[in-house]
C-alpha cells in the first residue's frame, strides 16, 4: 500500500469553463485498470477503506456502514468458527492476484496464502494457515502461488491487467470508458451537446493515490465524478432523490437464484408502514452479512446494471462494451469482471442469490469454516431498519420499541416471507437508503398489509 500512495497518473483533460465541468479525461491504460478494478471490490471492503482514510467524514452508503458496524461489534461466540467474523470483516477480493498487478491498488487487505500437504497425498489446500494437520498427519505448510484456471492465461504476461497495454481511452464525466478512435472524441461533444470549441480548455493533470480514492468515493454518489475530484465541485444526488427510484427490481436475463425463503417477523408502525425492527433466526442474519462480501461488480450484475449508485453503472456499462482482446484482454477475463465469483470458502447455503466460488486448477479447499453458513445457530436475533443486528432477548424488543417512542398501540406484527425478489430489494435498498428494510420490503409489506383490510 505504501508503494501505491506514491504512484502518479497524468490526464490530460477537456473542461467546459463556461459551466466549470469535465467533460471527459484521456488515459492511459494503467488508469483504466484501477477504475475497472472498482467491480472487484466487495461491498465490506468499500466500506472499510472509505472509513480508514476518510474518518469521520466518511461516507453514509445507505445501510452498508451500520450493517459492517453491527458485524464488527457483534461477539465472535455468535460465529460457527473463530475465523468466519473477520471473513465477513475483510472480504476477500476473489480477483486479488490480479489487482496487486495493477499500478496502483486501492485494496490493502493482505494476499491470500495457500497450503497443501507437503507429500502431496491429496490435492487439498488450507487458506492462511499452515498449523493444521492433513489427513496422513503431516501440517498444511507447503505454500503454494494459485489463480484461477479461467483467468490464468490473462494473468501469465506483463500486457496490461484488464485492458491491453499501451492503449489509450477517454472517460466521460459519468465514468463511461470508450476506446479514444478517431471520430470518438466529436461523438462525445456531440453528446454533451457542445457546438463551439471555443468553450473548451484542455488542463494536464496528476492525480494519486487520494485523488483516485476520492473518485471511488464519488463514483458510488455522484452522476460527475471526475467534475468533482477534479474540480472540486460537489454535486452528489440528494438521498431523497435516490430513494424515490426505489423500486422492485429485476434480476439480470438468466441469473439464477436458490429458491429458498427464509422468514422473518417484523413489527410494523401502522400510522407510517415503516419497519421498527425485525426479528430473525441466523439464516437471515447470515444472509444480510453475507452481502458484504459481494463485489460491487457482482452486485450490479444482480440488480440488473440499475442500483441508482452514483456512476458505476456507467462503468459495468463500458466493461461489456469493450471488445475483448482488442481492448479488454481476453473473453474468459471479460466474463469474470462482468460476472465476479466469490473467492473459495465464501458461498454461505444462507444466501438467496446463486453464487459460485472460484476453482483454483483442480484444487479442493479443506473448508474450516461451517458448511452452512457464519453465523452459529440456532440463535434468534433483532434488526433495526438501518440493518443493526444485536442478539436477542427477552426484553430487547420492548426496550427498542420505547427507544424509538412508538406507541404499543401504532405496531403491529406480521410475518413475512423473504425469497429472491425480497431479497433484491433488500440489497438494492442497502445501497442507498438508511431505511433498507422499509424500503427494501415496501413492495411486500403493501400486499400483505392491503390483504389483512
Amino acid at each position: 500500500m505504501s508503494a501505491s500512495k506514491e504512484v502518479k497518473f497524468c490526464l490530460k483533460v477537456v473542461i467546459n469553463k463556461e459551466e466549470n465541468k469535465v467533460l471527459f479525461a484521456e488515459v492511459d491504460s494503467n488508469f483504466a485498470d484501477v477504475l475497472i478494478s472498482f467491480m472487484t471490490l466487495p461491498l465490506g471492503t468499500i466500506v472499510r477503506l472509505l472509513a480508514k482514510h476518510f474518518g469521520d467524514e466518511a461516507p453514509t452508503i445507505g445501510s452498508l456502514n451500520t450493517l459492517y458496524q453491527g458485524l464488527s461489534n457483534l461477539e465472535s461466540s455468535h460465529f460457527c468458527t473463530d475465523s468466519a467474523k473477520q471473513i465477513l470483516l475483510n472480504a476477500r477480493n476473489s480477483l486479488a492476484f490480479l489487482c496487486q498487478k495493477l499500478k496502483l491498488n486501492l485494496d490493502d487487505s493482505e494476499p491470500t496464502k495457500y497450503f497443501t500437504c507437503p507429500k502431496w497425498c491429496k490435492r487439498e489446500l488450507v487458506m492462511n494457515r499452515d498449523d493444521l494437520k492433513c489427513k496422513c498427519g503431516n501440517l498444511f505448510n507447503g505454500e503454494l502461488i494459485l489463480e484461477s484456471s479461467k483467468t490464468q492465461t490473462a494473468s501469465n504476461d506483463d500486457d496490461g491487467v484488464f485492458t491491453k497495454e499501451n492503449l489509450t481511452f477517454l472517460i466521460t464525466d459519468d465514468l463511461l470508458v470508450v476506446p479514444n478512435l478517431a471520430g470518438v472524441c466529436i461523438q462525445v461533444l456531440n453528446n454533451f451537446g457542445i457546438g463551439d470549441t471555443n468553450e473548451l480548455v484542455e488542463k494536464h493533470i496528476t492525480v494519486g493515490f487520494k485523488e483516485i480514492l476520492e473518485l471511488l468515493k464519488a463514483s458510488l454518489f455522484s452522476r460527475t465524478p471526475l467534475t468533482d475530484v477534479i474540480l472540486h465541485e460537489n454535486r452528489v444526488d440528494s438521498a431523497n432523490t435516490v430513494i424515490a427510484q426505489l423500486q422492485s427490481t429485476n434480476p439480470q436475463p438468466g441469473e439464477q437464484f436458490f429458491y429458498k425463503k427464509i422468514i422473518v417477523k417484523a413489527i410494523i408502525r401502522k400510522s407510517t408502514n415503516k419497519v421498527v425492527l425485525v426479528q430473525a433466526q441466523d439464516d437471515f442474519v447470515d444472509f444480510l452479512f453475507s452481502l458484504l462480501t459481494i463485489s460491487l461488480g457482482r452486485v450490479i450484475r444482480l440488480l440488473g446494471s440499475n442500483t441508482c449508485l452514483g456512476s458505476v453503472d456507467n462503468l459495468y456499462r463500458s466493461i461489456t462494451n469493450l471488445d475483448a482482446g482488442m481492448y479488454l484482454k481476453t473473453e474468459d477475463l471479460k466474463r469474470i469482471l462482468l460476472n465476479p465469483q466469490l473467492p473459495p470458502e465464501y458461498v454461505s447455503h444462507n444466501q438467496i442469490f446463486y453464487h459460485t466460488e472460484m476453482l483454483c486448477n483442480g484444487y479442493e479447499f479443506v473448508h474450516l469454516n461451517c458448511k452452512f453458513g457464519y453465523v452459529k445457530g440456532p440463535a434468534i436475533f433483532m434488526l433495526t431498519d438501518d440493518l443493526v443486528v444485536t442478539p436477542s432477548f427477552a426484553l430487547s424488543s420492548i426496550s427498542l420499541i420505547k427507544n424509538l417512542k412508538v406507541p404499543l398501540s401504532d405496531v403491529e406484527e406480521l410475518e413475512i416471507d423473504i425469497g429472491k425478489e425480497e431479497a433484491l430489494n433488500i440489497l438494492k435498498a442497502s445501497l442507498t437508503s438508511t431505511s433498507a428494510l422499509t424500503d427494501g420490503l415496501k413492495p411486500t409489506l403493501k400486499r400483505q398489509l392491503k390483504q389483512e383490510k
